[in-house]
Formats: C-alpha cells, sequence, structure tokens
C-alpha cells in the first residue's frame, strides 16, 4: 500500500523537477574566434552563428562570436577558451605541425579541420600621394604591419623574413589593429598597409572611399620562393574595379581562410554547426559577397592541413561530400 505520506513526497518531487527548464539542460553554448569587424573572418563567424542559433531549438546550441586574429584564435582553442576560430591556411599548418616555434611553441596536435572558406590574399594598399607603387618601396616608409596575434602580422613578419627585412627598414612600424588601419592612412598616420583578407573587405572600401589610394602589385622572386616551397600559398589576383579607383587586377600572393577546432570540441557539437551551414548553403553564401563563390566540396578539402574533426566527417559522409 502506497501511503499518503509516499504520494505527498513523490508529488513534491515531480513539482520541484517541473520548476527546472528542461531547454536549458540540454544547452550548449559555443564561442567562435573571428577577426576585426572590417575584415570577413568577422563576417565568418557571424553568418555561422546565424545559422546555428536559428536551429538552437532543435539542437541546443547557443552561438557567439569575438574578435581576435588567427594566431590568437588557434592559441584560443588550445586554451579552452573558443570552441572554434577562423584562421588562414598556414597557420593553421604551422600550429598542427609545429613548424613555427617562434609563434607555436609546441605542435597542437589536438588541433581539427572543419571547414575551408574563402581565399585571402596578402593586399597592400597605399595613400596614392606617396611614392610606393612596388612592394620595395614599403622601405623607409610608415606601415601598418598588424597587430600581434593576428594573421596579418604573422605572415608580414614571413614576408619580411623571406625579403631580409626587419622593422627597423620602416620609418615607422605600426601595430594596428584592422578596424583602425583605414582610418590611419587617410589621416596620413601612415603611408600604407598590408591585410590578409577576402574580398571585398571593409578597411579597403572605407579607405578607398574616404581617400585617395594605390593597391600595391606583391611579387618577384621572394614571394614566388615562397609560394613554390610551401602548400598553403598560392598566386592570387585582385580582379579589377573591386573598389573605387582600382582600375587594374593586381596580382599577389595569398593563402585560404579556415574554420577550424579541435577534439575538446564534441562530435556532435561540430556535426550541428556543419549541418547548420551546409543545409542552409544558399542562404550562407549571400551573408557576404566573398562567400559567392563558395563551393560545398571544395570546403571539404581545400587548404586543410589538420584532420577533419570526427563531426565534421560525420556530416560530410551523411551528405555525400565523401
Amino acid at each position: 500500500m502506497i501511503s499518503l505520506r509516499n504520494l505527498t513526497a513523490a508529488a513534491a518531487a515531480l513539482a520541484a523537477c517541473a520548476t527546472v527548464p528542461v531547454a536549458s539542460a540540454q544547452e550548449t553554448f559555443v564561442t567562435i574566434g573571428t577577426g576585426g569587424q572590417t575584415g570577413v573572418y568577422y563576417q565568418v563567424g557571424g553568418s555561422v552563428c546565424r545559422l546555428v542559433n536559428r536551429g538552437t531549438d532543435d539542437h541546443g546550441i547557443k552561438c557567439t562570436h569575438t574578435t581576435g586574429g588567427s594566431v590568437d584564435n588557434i592559441n584560443g582553442i588550445k586554451s579552452g577558451n573558443l570552441d572554434f576560430g577562423v584562421a588562414q591556411s598556414d597557420w593553421q599548418y604551422h600550429a598542427y605541425n609545429g613548424t613555427a616555434p617562434e609563434v607555436f611553441p609546441d605542435a597542437f596536435k589536438e588541433l581539427r579541420a572543419v571547414f575551408s572558406v574563402h581565399p585571402e590574399p596578402f593586399t597592400v594598399v597605399a595613400r596614392a600621394d606617396t611614392d610606393i607603387r612596388e612592394f620595395d618601396d614599403l622601405v623607409g616608409n610608415r606601415v601598418n604591419i598588424g597587430n600581434p596575434g593576428s594573421g596579418q602580422r604573422a605572415t608580414m613578419e614571413v614576408v619580411m623574413d623571406a625579403k631580409g627585412w626587419s622593422k627597423d627598414d620602416f620609418a615607422l612600424a605600426s601595430e594596428l589593429k584592422s578596424a583602425e588601419q583605414a582610418q590611419a592612412l587617410c589621416d596620413d598616420k601612415i603611408d600604407a598597409f598590408v591585410f590578409v583578407v577576402g574580398h571585398p573587405a571593409g578597411s579597403f572600401e572605407e579607405a578607398a572611399t574616404t581617400c585617395d589610394i594605390r593597391f600595391i602589385p606583391v611579387e618577384g622572386p621572394a614571394i614566388d620562393k615562397l609560394v613554390n616551397e610551401n602548400p598553403y600559398y598560392a598566386k592570387a589576383t585582385i580582379p579589377a574595379g573591386m573598389y573605387r579607383g582600382q582600375d587594374e587586377d593586381v596580382p599577389v600572393f595569398g593563402v585560404g581562410a579556415t574554420f577550424v577546432s579541435s577534439t575538446m570540441t564534441s562530435e556532435d557539437t561540430v556535426y550541428h554547426v556543419v549541418k547548420a551551414v551546409f543545409e542552409n548553403f544558399d542562404r550562407f553564401r549571400r551573408l557576404h559577397p566573398a562567400f559567392n563563390n563558395l563551393q560545398k566540396q571544395k570546403m571539404t578539402t581545400d587548404n586543410l592541413s589538420a584532420p577533419l574533426h570526427d563531426g565534421a566527417v560525420k556530416y560530410y559522409k551523411e551528405a555525400g561530400l565523401m
């Protein structure tokens, strides 16, 4: 026989359980490391989060994103402060393989690729009233080489090493964040800046509409050697007409933007994040002009030097992409 006391206790227990929201116990919060707000990384993170958060009621994942840059994002994933990040293909390679000890002291073998995104040309722009017309003309001028922790800074240091340059070769080697560099250029605080970014990008649009600028070719024997010796670099072109006053194609080299995570992020979480992007692919491509030419199949292979995350593999197999 069930006593009245037992029935009362059971009812109280059920009432207590009813006051706990079931959804909150199932929610998973993820953070994506991106880059400055005038760059495309910020748009990648925002776009992924927008698509993930549209499906929160189904999978329980809530997504936010923050700024940083390639190197900071990978280090944030390694430390557990970030779940995902956007990173240049060269720094994905170096982080996983431990081939840049001055940036990543140890190989990060838990790093995992999720998908690739847009191409990122190494782009140099100068004010039109300077004498800078070729890449070598940066010497002796005031140049923003990027903030420490950003991919633009790390890649610029690689290029400087290939050219035999140091910061002392510039009249000023500023360390402005990407969101600050266009205004600094047009305010005559710097003569040029470098930026590794997808196009069109806010930094260049801001500069081109505020003052007269010139895009600088990035080519020559040292650049050829970098491209020939490193699989994560490739020749690239910034098409004519991308920005105001840019009437000719600009030959440069570049990398690819990649979306990465680590083995610390669960297979289920990565699976649902990838699914949110790939099953809303047309919507994703419309969220920024740099995404217009993305192709699902290439995103599963191009510029990915770390192993694919198990969650990504699970989705790609289900979708017939592997």
